[in-house]
């Protein structure tokens, strides 16, 4: 929705201003679909030659969940540690070997049943249960497992910011190729040359919409949405620095209610529950 109003200001304010001082939008029209066909035409021919097949899934893929508003909340956040709350308490318990089960089979187990939200997420109950399934072996220490963890968080970042450094290129580029168009505009005018000076006019003004609408298509509309998908990937590797955070305290010998408060500090300010929120809701799903 933000990202609808954006560019509905953004388009507004620039293409208003150009008609209340005076401009003709009728000549931007008319030059319009030829320029953006040689503009956007080019940016994505582009952007396959400089893209393996993968980064360009992972794009496509994304951006419609740009459209949306994020899904790490306040709630999803709570309900995670609500359940490392539930799987660290059980294990402290009933001792590690009582959690091998919901760890190999987290599909079935009740634990992750209960929070669908986050029991639903493939990648982060992958992630969970990997390092669950370390610490119940017992072969690795909270060290090497700190260091296994940072790898894979940072695999995880580089994957998830192709996509945004791809399009960030595409911005890049959008530029040059409207002063192609500008360029192809001026070589047509130059063939024309014997025309009547009001058609000349006309066709250098096409010719310049070129380069305005290159520079309009980088810095108003593709360019914001890099910005956009890298801090939406930058709230994917909190999320999993929360979990990390939250199973390294407890193998130090921490209490679960200490672990995932450890978790909690982890978090952006404007999703970290409080104290006494993250209790109450523990306290509340437990009971």
């Amino acid at each position: 929705m933000f990202v609808i109003i954006g560019y509905i200001v953004a388009l507004g304010c620039i293409f208003g201003g150009f008609i209340i001082h005076g401009g003709n939008i009728g000549v931007v029209l008319a030059a319009l679909p030829i320029e953006t066909m040689v503009i956007v035409g080019g940016a994505f021919g582009a952007f396959i030659v400089n893209n393996q097949p993968k980064v360009l899934k992972a794009t496509f893929a994304a951006i419609p969940k740009l459209l949306s508003g994020s899904k790490y909340t306040k709630a999803r956040y709570m309900e995670l540690m609500a359940l490392l709350y539930e799987i660290l308490q059980k294990a402290r318990k009933e001792g590690l070997m009582a959690i091998e089960k919901d760890v190999e089979t987290p599909h079935e187990s009740p634990l992750f049943k209960k929070y669908t939200t986050v029991g639903n997420d493939h990648h982060v109950v992958e992630f969970i249960t990997d390092y669950l399934r370390m610490m119940v072996s017992g072969n690795l220490n909270a060290h090497e497992i700190e260091a296994l963890m940072d790898s894979e968080i940072e695999t995880h970042h580089h994957e998830a910011h192709a996509p945004a450094a791809a399009i960030q290129r595409v911005a890049g580029g959008l530029p040059a190729f409207g002063i192609v168009a500008a360029v192809l505009g001026v070589v047509n005018t130059m063939a024309s040359v014997g025309q009547p000076p009001q058609v000349l006019g006309g066709m250098i003004g096409s010719a310049l919409v070129g380069t305005f609408l290159g520079i309009l298509l980088a810095y108003a509309i593709v360019e914001p949405l890099a910005g956009l998908l890298e801090q939406k990937n930058d709230e994917g590797t909190k999320e999993l620095q929360c979990i990390k955070t939250t199973l390294l305290a407890s193998m130090q010998g921490y209490a679960p209610q200490i672990a995932v408060e450890f978790g909690r500090k982890v978090l952006y300010s404007t999703e970290r529950p409080s104290f006494s929120e993250l209790e109450g809701h523990v306290k509340g799903k437990k009971a």
